[in-house]
Formats: structure tokens, C-alpha cells, sequence
């Protein structure tokens, strides 16, 4: 009969051979994209830097207009501060706009090339991507996670890594296999397989949930959705998003959060200023979660001060600040309430 130290070599055997069939398998979760429905790239509202993607000589959109792609079938957009990444089908990645830190992850050197779309060079095919005011980053189908460009906090820049700016996509270090990435504007989140979530970028207001207060300013708001405005330093369960609501879909805007439920449909709460909580002009605040009237929705987002629906038919609503013409309104006023978006590029699609 085999020994204790036999027995524990086999199992030691079993588990590697499990793992390196595990690190095989191609992750998934319903957050992808789905590569089978590709589309075009619609943008709107301003691009002095190059974020609209339409050339050197367009600054503005007022209405939705379409970017050439290098002819590649499209199947997911996030918008940066002042950049936007493409995923393609191929799991290509394609960025334009702003690459003073680095958030492109590609040469820009050639005068007006950050103005149109160019592939980003990485290892790996990608399923998602995220983007915050000055970084990026990819999720490919092996779990890795890539990133490229800066954080910052108050006192300035803080650097990507402890390298500084990071002007190409490197390989973030971590041990488990990630299935989910999400960017704040100088923060980036990542959700293991088994659950655990990864933090890393400015933790000033407690937004990598592990920093304790007295060590997150290097120099020396609101919390939204609790009854106070106290930054909170480590994750905390809230009551008014789990006792009577089934949430699909959390988006979050420099100071308010936009919520869509399993039914369809899409709350928001927090700073009502601009029109962002789509309650009209009086509605300055919301400390929980108010529903919207609008049409049965699939999908939501938000801006810095801006919000955005997607109903099952396939329409864009949109509420928030006008003043760049990012609601496709067709002009810079903003929408207290929310307001179908138009325009030659959606009129039949």
C-alpha cells in the first residue's frame, strides 16, 4: 500500500494538473461582451484632444457621429477622461485621444495621430476593457490584466506603477485569474474567479477599500447612498441598494451613481446638480435611490456629470450636464430630465 509521503504526492500531482487546466480555460462572466454582435463607434460632444476620433480637423459633434475604425467589427467602447478605448471582435484593442500620460498605450509622436483610432500592442487577446481619466486597461481571455497610462491624486501625478507613467501596457502582478475589470478616474478594480476583488491607484476618499484613512493622502465627498457624507475607507453594505432591490448593473459618476435593476428599471441618487439624477430642475440631492420613469432598460452609464440609458428597444436616453454637447442633444443645453437622443447616425439603428 502507498505511504503517507506517496499519498501526498499524488494529491500534489492532481492539484497541478487541475490548476494548469484551469489557467487553460477561458474565463467568462456576464459583464463581456457578447463578439458576436458587433457595431460601429458613434461619438459625440468635444474633442480638442483627439477623444472624438474623427481627425485633426473636427473638435465638436453636437450629435452622434461615426469613427472609422480601421474597418474592424466593434463590439465594445469605454470613454476616459479624454481618450476612448475599442475592443474589436479579435479581442484588438484601438484608442484615440489624449495621450499626454500615456492612456493611449501606443507611439503618438507622428503630429495628429492621437486624433484617430490605432491598434494598441499587448500580449494576449482581450475580452474587456476599462478606462479612467488618464489609464487604460484590458481583461484578455487567460485572466491577465494589462494597463498603461497614470494615476494621480490632489498633489498631481503618482505614476501607474512605482516606474511612474506607464506609455505601453504592462502586465498588473496578481496571483488569481480575473474575470471582471472597472476603472474610477485615477483607481482601477479587478474581481477574481473565486470572488476576491484587487485595488490599486489613488485611495485619497477610501476608493481602493483597504487604505486606511490616516495613510491615503499623500499630502497630509459625499459619500452617496449611506444617510451621512462620510468617505468610507473599507467596503460597507448598503441598506437602500439590497433590502428591496435586485441591482444587475451599478454605474458611478464623479458624485452621484446610477443603478439598473433586474425588472428594467434605473435609479440614481446622490448630487442633483446639472439635471445628472434626471429628476428635473429642483431635485439638488438624493441620498437613496429614487426610480426613474422610463421605458424597461438593458444597460446604463455614467459621466462625470452625465447619465445615460439604453432601453430594450434600443434607444439612448440621456440627462445630465449639456455644457459639451455629450448628450447628443444637438446643442450645449442641459437635461434635467431625461431625453431621447436623435440624430442622422441613429435614426435607424
Amino acid at each position: 500500500m502507498p505511504g503517507r509521503g506517496q499519498k501526498r504526492a499524488r494529491k500534489s500531482s492532481i492539484d497541478e494538473k487541475e490548476n494548469v487546466s484551469r489557467k487553460k480555460q477561458k474565463i467568462t462572466h456576464s459583464s463581456h461582451p457578447d463578439l458576436t454582435e458587433h457595431g460601429l463607434v458613434l461619438t459625440c460632444g468635444e474633442g480638442d484632444v483627439g477623444q472624438l476620433g474623427l481627425g485633426e480637423e473636427i473638435f465638436e459633434r453636437s450629435r452622434p457621429a461615426k469613427v472609422d475604425v480601421a474597418g474592424e467589427d466593434i463590439v465594445s467602447v469605454v470613454a476616459g477622461g479624454m481618450h476612448t478605448v475599442c475592443l474589436t471582435n479579435k479581442g484588438e484593442i484601438y484608442t484615440f485621444g489624449c495621450n499626454d500620460e500615456g492612456a493611449l498605450g501606443r507611439d503618438t509622436s507622428k503630429e495628429g495621430s492621437e486624433t484617430e483610432p490605432a491598434k494598441v500592442d499587448f500580449h494576449g487577446r482581450g475580452i474587456q476593457v476599462s478606462a479612467g481619466d488618464s489609464h487604460s486597461a484590458v481583461l484578455t481571455e487567460e485572466g491577465k490584466v494589462y494597463a498603461w497610462g497614470n494615476f494621480r491624486d490632489s498633489n498631481g501625478k503618482i505614476g501607474l506603477t512605482m516606474n511612474g507613467i506607464e506609455a505601453k501596457p504592462i502586465e498588473i502582478p496578481l496571483e488569481a485569474r480575473i474575470v471582471k475589470i472597472s476603472s474610477g478616474a485615477d483607481h482601477l478594480v479587478c474581481l477574481s474567479e473565486d470572488g476576491d476583488l484587487f485595488t490599486c491607484g489613488c485611495a485619497e476618499q477610501g476608493q481602493l477599500g483597504r487604505v486606511a484613512e490616516c495613510f491615503s493622502n499623500r499630502g497630509g465627498r459625499k459619500g452617496l447612498g449611506f444617510s451621512d457624507i462620510n468617505n468610507r475607507f473599507s467596503p460597507e453594505r448598503v441598506a437602500s441598494l439590497s433590502d428591496d432591490k435586485d441591482i444587475q448593473q451599478l454605474e458611478g459618476g464623479q458624485h452621484h451613481t446610477v443603478a439598473l435593476t433586474t425588472e428594467g428599471k434605473v435609479c440614481t441618487f446622490g448630487r442633483g446638480d446639472y439635471g445628472r439624477l434626471g429628476f428635473g430642475d429642483d431635485c439638488k440631492e438624493l441620498k437613496e435611490p429614487r426610480e426613474l420613469d422610463l421605458p424597461k432598460c438593458k444597460a446604463i452609464a455614467a459621466g462625470q456629470s452625465v447619465s445615460f440609458a439604453l432601453t430594450e428597444d434600443g434607444y439612448v436616453f440621456a440627462f445630465g450636464m449639456g455644457t459639451s454637447k455629450q448628450l447628443g442633444s444637438g446643442d450645449e443645453e442641459d437635461l434635467t430630465t431625461p431625453e431621447k437622443m436623435g440624430g442622422k447616425q441613429l435614426a435607424e439603428r
